[in-house]
């Protein structure tokens, strides 16, 4: 076999040493490689993601923590990765496991309202085979030019239809628009309204969950001035889902100061859809992932095991007493 670089040769060594149990040293006789050569194609493999690595948490832990989620919020799934220091590794992990539950759950026919930013991005970029033959990936908020195309919706939902099978769904309009009449006259307009609609009545919505921080989507992105951002914290605003509607801490809206324009769905739209997944793969993120989860909108929670343990541990230091077993009275539907 030619000893070059190639991905094919990359898969098969890898094939050989994990799967196969082979040794270097047996890999090189097989191949006519040097131990030292092997090595190096073997973190090439995984550098260029033939091959991923994941730590799973154990499976005792996460069950004890995923039953105290779904008691505590009325989620039906919690998602819980492993703890990683690197932030991309995070990511890549807490995105493997929402990959992993869409194979397991999308069914022929299914649709998926899509939001924007990286965690979800990060969905779209797993490796795995297509599985559906009919599916549709919904853009559930508009794209922004200063993301540039990795973030946007769009971008994410042809990525995530090349990925699980599928078609995407654009919508054409922008995600950010600076008063509430032009957002709400975008909003009516039929194209608009029409995507927005096939969202609107999804399958799955997979979402990230916005916050207030320096490092932000929408912080980033400059859609509102600094001033803004501080009123908004300085009034209880923890986080946003979809960017329109904020809440605070016990999940209760709070648009006064920033909301209202962004186009795509509300609360109250990602209420009726039967499945939504919000991700939060940052440890920052923790505060405004209570939110979310208060809100009563959220069915399933992808993020960190060190995320699960902070959240379960802030909800009992500003919930009631027996907050840790009463689940959340704001049903869906």
């Amino acid at each position: 076999m030619d000893a070059g670089n190639g991905h094919d040769l990359l898969a098969a060594i890898a094939r050989r040493y994990y799967e196969g149990d082979a040794t270097q040293a047996e890999i090189a006789a097989e191949f006519g490689l040097s131990r030292v050569k092997v090595g190096r194609l073997l973190r090439q493999a995984k550098d260029d993601g033939i091959v991923e690595v994941r730590i799973h948490v154990p499976s005792g832990i996460a069950e004890e923590l995923e039953r105290r989620l779904r008691a505590r919020f009325g989620l039906t799934t919690a998602l819980i990765a492993a703890d990683y220091a690197d932030a991309e590794e995070q990511r890549r992990a807490v995105a493997g496991l929402v990959a992993s539950y869409l194979e397991r759950h999308l069914n022929d026919g299914a649709s998926v309202a899509v939001g924007m930013g990286r965690n979800v991005a990060a969905v779209a970029d797993t490796l795995g085979a297509p599985t559906l033959r009919l599916g549709t990936f919904v853009c559930a908020t508009g794209g922004a030019l200063r993301a540039g195309e990795p973030w946007n919706a769009d971008h994410i939902c042809r990525k995530l239809a090349a990925r699980f099978g599928g078609v995407a769904e654009t919508l054409y309009a922008p995600a950010y628009v600076p008063d509430r009449e032009l957002r709400d006259a975008l909003m009516r307009n039929q194209t608009v309204k029409h995507t927005l609609d096939i969202a609107r009545n999804a399958d799955f919505a997979l979402i990230g969950v916005g916050d207030l921080g320096e490092d932000s989507h929408m912080v980033r992105m400059g859609w509102f001035k600094r001033e803004e951002i501080l009123k908004a914290r300085a009034a209880g605003v923890v986080g946003d889902l979809m960017g329109y509607d904020f809440f605070d801490i016990d999940g209760r809206e709070r648009n006064e100061i920033l909301g209202g324009r962004v186009v795509g769905l509300r609360l109250q739209d990602i209420r009726a859809i039967p499945s939504a997944i919000a991700i939060a793969a940052e440890p920052s993120k923790t505060m405004a992932l209570l939110g979310a989860l208060r809100t009563g909108v959220v069915d399933v929670a992808a993020l960190p095991l060190a995320s699960a343990q902070a959240l379960l541990a802030l909800d009992a230091a500003t919930g009631p007493a027996d907050a840790m077993d009463a689940p959340t009275e704001v049903p869906k539907g």
